[in-house]
């Protein structure tokens, strides 16, 4: 089924041939999104030889479909991970996170935008809330300040930022065929062992296989099912306007709704899956309704844009009862990641790489910052 493109699909881009036919290596990921690339680029690094497959195209799933925001800790806010996962767990992850942003923009700073982000409360419970969580990051030197702008009412994190999804991910899957990985599109991974892939026209061989997925997960491993459950994340773009302007990710209605201003302009908005009710924990990536006239209502009512809107499209992610990831040994060889909660640009980068860290090494100290 062909799905509408995201505002992210805006550039040229060669499609890579599917698998056929027999191949070796030393390590088989499937799934070339975010957490797929950053695993592929950690075993290049490590001197493995690597297959990559994709069921689709390059960041064709919840990588490139998403809101294009960098932001540093885990899917709770900062006061809510201390309660639930223990201050110095929580402390450590954000801290983690932090670096890997840096790590990011380093990688490619032609992709990122460092502006900060904006958590914009939509009720005096939610002023409240930020003032809770403003306390508990400065309580832990964490980079943060009030703000009261344009926006709405919340939180500064100078640290967080926007990105340009479907462009890095294309940068990184050319560097790393440049360095020497095979990867394929259209190669739907339909049997999976530690020693094996097998697709509908070839079997890759190796020693080892990562699963890097997200939306979905839990049907390319069944035995995840109950633990991974997909929901789809609707999203709507305009042309570029001068009616709106803001230089941050902005994530508002604790954090439902989110939005950043492209450099052309044009206003890029999602969120709404709240409202959306139970239609939307689904697997298709399709734009609907209700979830669409809500966003094209925020988008005139709240932000007052009237600028036609000329891309609606939808991604499906993977969320846990406990918003943290998976990250184990599901099969013997088999490494699954995914399940991120919405957090997939930056914690999905560091379970890929600490995921090709573990398949080459046998440790890898990240996954317990992260799964605990």
């Amino acid at each position: 089924m062909t799905t509408p493109p995201p505002v992210w699909d805006d550039a040229p881009w060669t499609p890579l041939p599917p698998l056929r036919g027999e191949v070796h290596c030393d390590t088989c990921v499937v799934g070339l999104g975010g957490s797929g690339l950053a695993a592929i680029g950690g075993l290049l690094e490590r001197g493995q030889r690597v297959v990559g497959l994709d069921a689709g195209r390059v960041a064709g799933g919840a990588a490139g479909r998403n809101g294009g925001f960098l932001l540093a800790g885990p899917a709770d806010f900062h006061h809510d991970a201390v309660r639930t996962a223990g201050h110095d767990r929580a402390l450590a992850l954000y801290h983690r996170t932090l670096a890997e942003l840096e790590r990011m923009t380093a990688e490619t700073p032609d992709a990122i935008r460092r502006d900060g982000s904006l958590r914009i409360a939509a009720d005096a419970e939610e002023l409240d809330d930020c003032r809770a969580q403003l306390a508990a990051m400065e309580a832990d030197h964490l980079p943060a300040r009030w703000y009261d702008g344009p926006e709405g009412a919340g939180l500064l994190i100078p640290t967080d930022g926007v990105f340009h999804p479907m462009r890095r991910c294309r940068l990184l899957a050319t560097r790393a065929l440049e360095r020497g990985a095979t990867l394929h599109e259209d190669s739907a991974a339909l049997e999976i062992s530690g020693t094996m892939v097998r697709t509908s026209a070839g079997t890759v061989h190796c020693r080892a296989v990562i699963v890097a997925v997200d939306g979905r997960l839990e049907q390319v491993l069944p035995e995840l099912a109950g633990r991974v459950r997909s929901a789809r994340l609707q999203m709507l773009a305009t042309a570029p306007t001068a009616e709106y302007r803001t230089r941050f990710a902005v994530y508002a209605r604790w954090g439902y709704d989110y939005w950043q201003q492209l450099p052309d302009g044009g206003i890029a908005l999602g969120g709404m899956r709240d409202r959306g009710g139970e239609a939307e924990w689904t697997d298709l990536a399709e734009p609907a309704e209700p979830v669409q006239s809500l966003l094209e209502a925020h988008l005139r009512e709240q932000l007052g844009v009237a600028a036609p809107i000329t891309h609606r499209w939808a991604g499906v992610v993977g969320y846990t009862q406990t918003g943290l990831p998976v990250f184990e040994e599901v099969r013997p060889g088999v490494i699954a990641i995914g399940g991120y909660s919405g957090t997939g640009n930056v914690v999905g980068a560091i379970c890929g790489r600490a995921a090709a860290e573990l398949v080459t090494t046998g440790h890898a100290p990240d996954r317990e910052v992260i799964t605990g």
